[in-house]
């Protein structure tokens, strides 16, 4: 990672502050690079609020490419600046003249010039594409490739309020080496937009992650029509799953009251489907499952610990709109074939054994084994996490959360997983330590794949669609 780039400061300052998480680098061929920012791009041309822009393009030639398109873009944005390195043209275009539109004309030593960024900061959503090339050595014994989509380069995406702020703050910065008039007029800006900014819209962050599949999708489209590599092919592939992955990151982050939820889940149902000896296959779709469970919106609420009674006296579920198949959250997962099986998981966890739930009042076996699973230690994580927050002790909460899944037993839970989920819990008071890692988006292809290998750019001239490596 170069000194003094971008990409370089921020994962050092994640590396020194401990109350900050490590970041996870990807690997990104070219042209996933490219469908994500246009992706991004066409999210500002739809939004509702008017959004600063932060885009390094390396050389200026490759901004001319897009400037046109740009010219569009600053006329839905407050403030657009370029970082590039010069070339003929690059500061007469007419976008380039726009009173909204800056240039900061890189040094070619500048390790900025390597790099790849657009940064969106607005007062509805923030998205982010921080990327550096991989130099000659890290292509490996194979060396650097000879077509311009293969190209590749690492770094991360994300729609993270907080970590776009953070690096905004460093790319303004960095201009300001160049312009400092400039500087303080970004600051300015930002600093509004984070003025204006209570809390992320939900809708403008999920017409983002679709419009990032839709794109990633006729890139593989456009890909097929070509040579059909698999490596390219995976790449978008696992762009395609890290999108849900980081919006359902986003939900999480957003609950205050339980922003390790999707997280805590997957433990918990790996845990369940170790104890039932499921094999690998189903456990490893169930753990994904689980981290994407919260996308849909027949989600757990307070409303969900409490049954209510039929005029017959019958217990029933708390009453949710029919929807099926339609759930809007499971219905996106559909969008992709290799995620169409956890969709229809994730649509049956509201389902009760007595066929008194929802979306499609399916009872006993009908009910998805993964979903009764899911269905079970989702509400149980949700009612320990609400017993620690009333300064309950912890083997007090797992106590109270397992008596209230066993009074539903028969009639809300599969009574065999309740019985299972008593002895993770009784191993839990035991003392087993349950680890929550938090996935590593980064590297999202692995969750769909576990068969292929992953490796560094400098042990694999042709790396795997995501890898994790370290500056």
């Amino acid at each position: 990672m170069l000194e003094g780039s971008i990409l370089q400061k921020l994962e050092a300052a994640h590396q020194l502050d401990q109350g900050k998480r490590p970041l996870n680098f990807g690997v990104y061929y070219k042209n996933t690079l490219v469908a994500l920012c246009h992706a991004l791009e066409d999210c500002i041309l739809t939004s509702s609020s008017l959004p600063l822009v932060i885009a390094a393009f390396q050389q200026g030639k490759w901004y001319l490419q897009e400037a046109d398109r740009y010219a569009s873009l600053a006329d839905r944005a407050r403030q657009v600046t370029i970082l590039a390195g010069t070339s003929t043209g690059f500061a007469e275009h007419t976008t380039s003249q726009r009173s909204n539109v800056a240039l900061v004309e890189l040094e070619a030593n500048d390790p900025v010039a390597q790099e790849w960024h657009l940064i969106i900061l607005s007062p509805t959503y923030t998205a982010m594409v921080l990327c550096q090339e991989l130099s000659a050595a890290d292509y490996g014994p194979a060396g650097p490739p000879t077509t311009d989509r293969e190209r590749k380069f690492y770094g991360f995406w994300t729609f993270e309020p907080d970590l776009v702020r953070e690096a905004a703050d460093l790319a303004i910065a960095h201009a300001g080496r160049y312009n400092p008039v400039l500087q303080q007029q970004l600051t300015t800006i930002a600093n509004k937009i984070a003025a204006e900014s209570p809390s992320a819209d939900s809708e403008e962050v999920s017409n983002a992650v679709f419009r990032v599949v839709n794109y990633l999708q006729s890139s593989q489209q456009e890909l097929s029509t070509l040579a059909g590599d698999i490596v390219l092919d995976h790449n978008l592939v696992s762009n395609e799953l890290q999108a849900f992955l980081r919006m359902a990151q986003l939900i999480d982050l957003a609950d205050a009251n339980n922003p390790l939820a999707a997280t805590e889940v997957a433990a918990l149902a790996e845990m369940m489907g170790q104890l039932l000896d499921l094999p690998a296959w189903q456990i490893q779709r169930l753990r994904l499952a689980s981290l994407l469970h919260r996308l849909a919106p027949l989600q757990l609420t307070q409303s969900d610990f409490n049954p209510i009674e039929n005029e017959l006296g019958q217990t029933e579920a708390p009453y949710c709109a029919l929807a099926c198949s339609l759930v809007p959250g499971a219905q996106a997962l559909r969008t992709m074939p290799r995620l169409r099986a956890l969709a229809q998981i994730i649509t049956h966890l509201t389902e009760w054994w007595n066929g008194n739930g929802q979306p499609a009042g399916l009872a006993g076996q009908e009910i998805p084994l993964e979903s009764r699973i899911l269905g079970l230690v989702s509400v149980f994580q949700q009612q320990v996490t609400t017993y620690v927050q009333a300064r309950k002790n912890y083997e007090e909460s797992l106590a109270q959360a397992l008596a209230s899944c066993q009074s539903g037993a028969g009639d809300r839970w599969d009574p065999e997983l309740v019985d299972t989920l008593s002895l993770l819990v009784s191993g839990l008071q035991q003392g087993i330590d349950l680890t929550f890692n938090q996935p590593k988006i980064a590297a999202g292809m692995w969750l769909l794949e576990p068969s292929i290998k992953r490796s560094t750019p400098a042990q694999a001239p042709n790396p795997p669609q995501q890898m994790e490596i370290s500056a």
